[in-house]
């Protein structure tokens, strides 16, 4: 019922995914907050530049599959949320490992640990990965494990969900072991994306330890 999904569908379906756990304040999400998530530069790859036009169609292919529906939320300007929870019966720490191999394509444990601390935190790499076997006994599976390409020390898993199916050979290495610039700087945005979830979490727990020291201290007042 969910396979062979357009590159359009799995940005829109990885983006609710993401704006639920990270932001539920700002959730469900209207054409126009959907259309900025489908098309923000940090913790997308590839980054798109997609017409509301095109989210709309994308929306309407992804209803008739019942994996998105409009929220009751909203009755001036439409909001939509997405029904994977429903669908394929997912818990939150399968739904957060989900978006961010929907949103970014192969992944490995380490990485999808890290970029998964906005929506949900594994306390170590054995609960990602037992996230992963789940997902990848589902039937039908929902993510496969890539073989290790030469020079990378892990293997990487990536979603099953789209049409253009990814396999090993379709992301080749740069020859010769150089990487281009396109390729620098791609690590480059993933470094400062990084930066910027550890910044963020830092600042929440910074608020958080402030109030708790304001009720002790109130405590003394």
């Amino acid at each position: 019922m969910y396979q062979q999904l357009s590159a359009v569908e799995i940005r829109i379906l990885g983006s609710l995914v993401e704006k639920e756990l990270a932001t539920p304040e700002y959730y469900p999400l209207s054409l126009n907050a959907l259309t900025n998530a489908c098309n923000q530069k940090s913790n997308r790859d590839p980054v798109m530049a997609l017409a509301e036009e095109e989210i709309a169609r994308g929306l309407d292919d992804l209803r008739r599959r019942q994996l998105i529906y409009r929220s009751a939320e909203g009755v001036r300007t439409p909001r939509y949320c997405h029904h994977l929870e429903g669908i394929l019966h997912l818990d939150r720490s399968e739904l957060a490992v989900l978006a961010i191999l929907l949103l970014r394509g192969p992944q490995t444990i380490g990485e999808i640990r890290t970029r998964c601390e906005r929506m949900v935190s594994f306390a170590d790499l054995a609960e990602v990965e037992a996230v992963l076997n789940a997902l990848s006994a589902a039937e039908p599976p929902m993510l496969s494990q890539l073989a290790r390409q030469p020079g990378r020390k892990e293997c990487r898993y990536i979603d099953l969900l789209r049409a253009e199916g990814v396999t090993e050979g379709a992301i080749p290495e740069q020859g010769g072991g150089q990487d281009s610039s396109g390729d620098r700087l791609t690590r480059l945005e993933e470094k400062v994306a990084l930066l910027e979830q550890e910044t963020n979490h830092l600042q929440e727990e910074i608020i958080s330890i402030l109030a708790q020291f304001d009720e002790f201290k109130a405590q003394f007042d």
